[in-house]
């Protein structure tokens, strides 16, 4: 299971949102660049950018920033926020992203998504953030009727991974809703990544056991900022942990 940093742009700078609140945010870095290179030095196999301007825009809006920190990394990157067009997804792919994180546009027009899903092949990803089982839309400012189950097993044929975030969770170090993830696990057949409320390595090493139902990798973010989750040393007790060894009420006060 990978360890997976977060980094948050907003007008250019890395922040962290509290419940997805613009109102909330907090910035950790006026250079995004050193940020990921950090990350890297310690360890991380792969990042994962939010382009929050462009979440609220509907098109990538920190294309500079992001080709930035792809230039100055040799790991891969994905990359979500506001990517509602092919041409959008098409343009990051060109610079070098491994992933394209799509959400809202997969709500709105999700034969357009299969389509676009089917000509990247492994490269596009559905992210669903979920307030109370629905799913959110537009930077998490609307919330749709869809439920976030539903929508993950209609696209489970054609992407490469779901994302899945707990809204209420992100960015408040509460744990991950782990009765969620597994609800979703055991609906579908592709890779999940856990994201929103890691607060401690216990957190982590909880996820453990969902990793044979499908959770390959966990997004941390403001955990990594605040210092509660070494990335390092999560990663190594991550990669020595074993599933089975933990015990079932294990991390039991992070379920929803």
């Amino acid at each position: 299971m990978e360890v997976i940093p977060a980094i948050d742009l907003l007008s250019g700078k890395c922040v962290r949102l509290y419940q997805g609140d613009y109102q909330q945010s907090q910035v950790f870095s006026e250079n995004p660049v050193e940020v990921a290179q950090e990350w890297v030095k310690q360890g991380a196999t792969r990042l994962h950018l939010v382009d929050l301007d462009g979440a609220k825009q509907g098109k990538s809006a920190n294309l500079p920033v992001i080709e930035a920190i792809i230039k100055a990394i040799s790991i891969p990157v994905q990359v979500g926020g506001g990517l509602r067009t092919k041409e959008n997804i098409a343009q990051l792919i060109n610079l070098g992203v491994d992933r394209a994180i799509v959400g809202t546009v997969a709500v709105e027009n999700p034969e357009l998504v299969k389509q676009i899903a089917t000509e990247f092949s492994d490269k596009i990803v559905i992210g669903i953030d979920a307030r109370n089982g629905k799913v959110a839309t537009r930077g998490w400012l609307e919330t749709s009727e869809i439920d976030a189950i539903q929508l993950a097993k209609q696209f489970q044929e054609y992407a490469a991974a779901i994302i899945y975030t707990d809204i209420h969770r992100d960015g408040t170090l509460q744990g991950p809703n782990q009765e969620a993830l597994r609800e979703l696990t055991e609906a579908i057949n592709i890779p999940v990544i856990a994201s929103g409320g890691v607060s401690s390595l216990t957190d982590l090493l909880s996820l453990l056991s969902l990793e044979p139902l499908g959770v390959t990798g966990v997004i941390v973010g403001k955990a990594l900022y605040t210092g509660k989750v070494d990335l390092k040393e999560a990663i190594q007790a991550i990669g020595q942990g074993r599933w089975q060894d933990i015990p079932p009420d294990f991390g039991s006060s992070s379920f929803a």
